[in-house]
């Protein structure tokens, strides 16, 4: 049994079942029990009266034993002592005089008994013209019912189950419809997933409910889209890097072809070309082993604390020189006593110089770039602002996916590979933090990082 729908309808047809036979069962007893006390009720109140009726026409108990005997008993009762009693018959009631004698037997009383006083006071009082004149007492167990009363009581007994019965095939029918809706989301999700397993990765399934179920099928259509992007990102990158390999090998290998075959000669200007295009590639492999190792967990981090200024001093002084030749401001701007940060200064470096580096690229002369650091509660925040071009807030997503470039050409400047930014943002989350930008066109961008602050 491999179905969830038949399990589900089967789970809810022995339920629905379970519990009609236990509703059946009691309200079955509940009908019986009102029923027999509905009857011994009215017995009851019809053997007072017609007592009541007996002693106020006759005065006496005298020949009650023949008004209210059965058919079926001694026509004669004998007296107490003579060492015979007649049958006991099965009466309902048994009739005592105001003395405490039996005077119409039943049960295990037998005419001229003393009955006790306990079962005395159980029984109720026969009163005329405000005088207790006798008792009546209820036999118990009631004896068995007569045919009429048993019929009645087959037909309740054939209702309730007839009624129980009805209702588990209308269970068993609105389990099934309900098993179908609630495994109707799981199917449209198993068949996604084989789907995805056959490599289409862009797969929704709709969102019926906003149950778990609504809540398992929306995570799935985000993780469905999650590996489609990241699938297409695979794919540009793995396209990305076949470009930036194939052009710096490409120089190479034609320069040395030529050199080769004798069609160039080897000047210094050739070698350092076929030198600068071997760079390119040797830091194109770093930085890919860079993003591998973030990617795996296992970027290796050289820990040091260090006070906010200095890093940023060590920065802006490193590039002091290129802001100066570009006719750019380099500010550097810092709240006074900050805590240290514990850090790897190298890789922050690097990416604090890769903010500054585009910011150098995109900032006109006559622009400025500030360098700054501000503390915000128990964390750091670093900042690289520029007065630049700026960027479109549809190219912000994206700045910091690998091999993305904002020109839609894919020709190399200065040497760069694109992957600067997604470095960047590897090595802030490696030690804890984030990094996020802020751009407008024509007024500039902010790199902003956060990191935790050493309090």
């Amino acid at each position: 049994m491999r179905s969830l729908s038949v399990k589900l309808s089967l789970a809810f047809l022995a339920v629905s079942l379970t519990g009609a036979m236990l509703v059946a069962v009691f309200a079955q007893l509940a009908a019986v029990t009102a029923f027999d006390s509905f009857v011994l009720e009215q017995a009851q109140s019809d053997f007072i009266a017609q007592a009541e009726a007996f002693f106020q026409l006759n005065g006496t108990w005298i020949g009650v034993w023949e008004a209210f005997r059965r058919p079926d008993q001694s026509p004669q009762p004998l007296p107490p002592g003579s060492g015979q009693q007649p049958a006991l018959p099965p009466n309902l009631f048994v009739l005592v005089d105001r003395m405490g004698y039996v005077i119409l037997p039943g049960g295990g009383f037998r005419i001229g008994d003393r009955v006790p006083p306990g079962a005395l006071a159980s029984g109720i009082k026969i009163e005329v013209e405000g005088e207790v004149v006798g008792t009546v007492i209820t036999i118990e167990p009631r004896p068995e019912r007569d045919p009429n009363e048993q019929r009645y009581v087959e037909r309740t007994n054939q209702a309730v189950l007839l009624a129980a019965l009805g209702g588990t095939a209308i269970a068993l029918v609105l389990g099934i419809l309900l098993a179908r809706t609630l495994t109707k989301p799981i199917r449209e999700l198993t068949t996604a997933i084989r789907d995805m397993a056959k490599g289409r990765l862009q797969q929704q399934v709709p969102i019926r409910t906003h149950d778990e179920l609504g809540e398992l099928a929306e995570a799935f259509n985000e993780m469905s889209a999650d590996l489609a992007r990241s699938d297409g990102l695979r794919r540009q990158m793995t396209a990305d890097i076949a470009h930036d390999l194939r052009t710096p090998l490409t120089v190479i290998t034609g320069y040395l072809e030529s050199l080769r075959d004798g069609v160039l000669e080897p000047t210094p200007e050739r070698i350092d070309a076929i030198y600068g295009e071997s760079q390119h590639l040797f830091h194109l492999i770093q930085d890919l082993r860079t993003l591998s190792l973030a990617d795996a967990g296992e970027l290796p981090l050289q820990r040091q604390p260090i006070l906010p200024s200095d890093l940023l001093q060590r920065v802006t002084t490193a590039y002091a020189h290129q802001a100066e030749r570009q006719k750019v401001a380099l500010r550097l701007t810092s709240e006074g006593d900050l805590p240290e940060i514990d850090i790897d200064q190298e890789r922050v470096v690097q990416v604090l110089g890769n903010l500054i580096s585009n910011a150098l690229r995109h900032t006109p002369e006559g622009g400025q770039i500030t360098v700054g650091a501000a503390r915000d509660e128990d964390v750091m925040r670093l900042t690289v602002a520029d007065t630049g071009e700026g960027m479109p807030s549809s190219v912000l997503p994206k700045v910091f996916d690998r091999f993305y470039r904002g020109e839609a050409s894919r020709q190399r400047q200065d040497g760069e590979t694109g992957l600067g930014l997604a470095i960047a943002k590897s090595i802030i989350e490696a030690h804890g933090g984030s990094i996020t930008v802020d751009s407008e066109i024509g007024k500039g961008t902010t790199f902003t990082i956060i990191l935790p602050a050493k309090i």
